[in-house]
């Protein structure tokens, strides 16, 4: 399990494949203290339903949003106590601060978006490549140092480095290996009644012991959404009005029970309330646009330098409903926000009332190195079905105060869905 904090708004993740396959040691010694580990655990379980958990995952475009997914590698240069004494010999020999560098410089080599105002090309960066290792590297600690570097010169503050010493890695659920399953199905396995207790195997370090952990379940996670119905236009229109304040594991079956009671309710058309919602989970989002748009209507589409990046994601269903929508936005809000605010507004299902949004789609992984440090790498970003690039410009609003419905009914009918939407 990885904790990972960011003054930014929570980037959107994704997962590669293993660079290359753990080695785990033979012995493990569970001498940590584990009270306070027990303690961060159980905040874990309920990080992971609001994006606090960082798990390694299989190949999928989506995973948890922030932080992110850290991959395994073989990382041989394990430190030198007594659980890997028998290594400590071999892994001297493999392992060099030059091999570090070169593998962080040929991650962004193969996989970097550059999205900043700065040039940059494979060209330049192969020239970096050459100036950074025409001399030995002589501690490890001026191999990171030299990362770093690297890295800042991208521009991108979403690109930057992890120390060996940032967070633990989750192995299992109840005996269920989670490196076959998705961060977001990784994060459904915590799940279950308050009071109960989960078997969690926790990995300390790059190669350190594997640690088992139960933990009880706690009632943390909240409900992020809140819905009441209004009465507009002299009580003549009856309004379903729903807050979401994140995308958390709860965000979508819980908005469902409140559209249903609301059209029960009598609810004829409906406000969704996005503004200060930095994000949550990049699949919950798509999850609860895919809820208001009709079959084959595009929600998001990624884009990357590597054509595993590059990808449509469409709704596979009819939606819940099909009354009008308000979705009011302001400059917090972000990511997985602006996701279902384009989506809906793009498939003309909704109009956009407030202020600009906040401007972040781009999609981050993070590559762990052979001695147990990473790099996150911006390696894609999200475009709407409008061919908008989300990422820096923000999507601003149709109207900047609310309007009547019937101008909203009105740019509705005349709005045109983009072509093979």
């Amino acid at each position: 399990m990885r904790l990972l904090h960011s003054p930014l708004p929570p980037p959107l993740l994704t997962s590669f494949a293993p660079r290359k396959t753990s080695i785990l040691p033979k012995k493990a010694s569970l001498n940590y203290a584990q009270k306070p580990l027990q303690q961060a655990l159980s905040t874990g379980i309920s990080l992971v339903l609001s994006l606090g958990l960082l798990v390694s995952a299989p190949n999928s475009i989506f995973a948890l949003e922030s932080p992110s997914v850290l991959q395994p590698s073989n990382s041989l240069n394990c430190p030198e106590n007594e659980v890997e004494e028998v290594y400590s010999t071999e892994v001297s020999k493999v392992v060099s601060n030059e091999r570090i560098v070169e593998e962080a410089w040929q991650i962004v080599n193969d996989s970097f978006l550059n999205t900043s105002p700065r040039s940059w090309s494979p060209e330049s960066w192969l020239k970096k490549k050459d100036d950074i290792l025409s001399s030995s590297v002589q501690t490890r600690s001026k191999a990171h140092d030299i990362i770093k570097r690297m890295l800042a010169s991208l521009g991108d503050p979403y690109t930057r480095f992890l120390s060996p010493e940032e967070g633990d890695e989750l192995v299992s659920v109840n005996g269920v290996n989670v490196r076959d399953k998705s961060a977001f199905e990784a994060s459904s396995l915590l799940l279950g009644p308050s009071g109960t207790f989960v078997n969690i195997m926790v990995k300390h370090g790059n190669c350190g012991p594997v640690q088992s952990i139960d933990v009880e379940r706690q009632s943390i996670a909240k409900t992020p959404v809140f819905y009441r119905l209004e009465q507009i236009e002299s009580g003549s229109v009856s309004v379903g009005y729903v807050r979401l304040k994140e995308f958390n594991a709860l965000a979508r079956k819980d908005l469902v029970t409140a559209i249903k009671r609301l059209e029960g309710m009598g609810a004829s058309s409906f406000v969704l309330d996005l503004r200060d919602n930095l994000g949550g989970l990049v699949q919950a989002g798509i999850e609860i646009a895919k809820l208001f748009l009709d079959e084959g209507d595009t929600v998001i589409s990624t884009v990357g330098r590597d054509p595993q990046y590059r990808r449509n994601i469409v709704a596979e269903a009819p939606p819940l409903i099909t009354a009008p929508v308000i979705v009011l936005v302001n400059k917090k809000t972000a990511s997985a926000s602006e996701i279902v605010a384009t989506a809906l507004h793009d498939n003309c299902r909704a109009v956009l009332v407030g202020d600009k949004t906040y401007g972040k789609g781009l999609i981050q992984s993070v590559f762990e190195l052979p001695d147990g440090s990473g790099v996150v790498v911006t390696i894609g970003k999200y475009v709407t079905p409008n061919n908008l690039d989300i990422n820096g410009n923000g999507v601003d609003p149709d109207f900047r105060n609310f309007p009547a419905w019937s101008e909203v009914t009105n740019r509705l009918s005349k709005c045109h869905k983009p072509q093979g939407g």
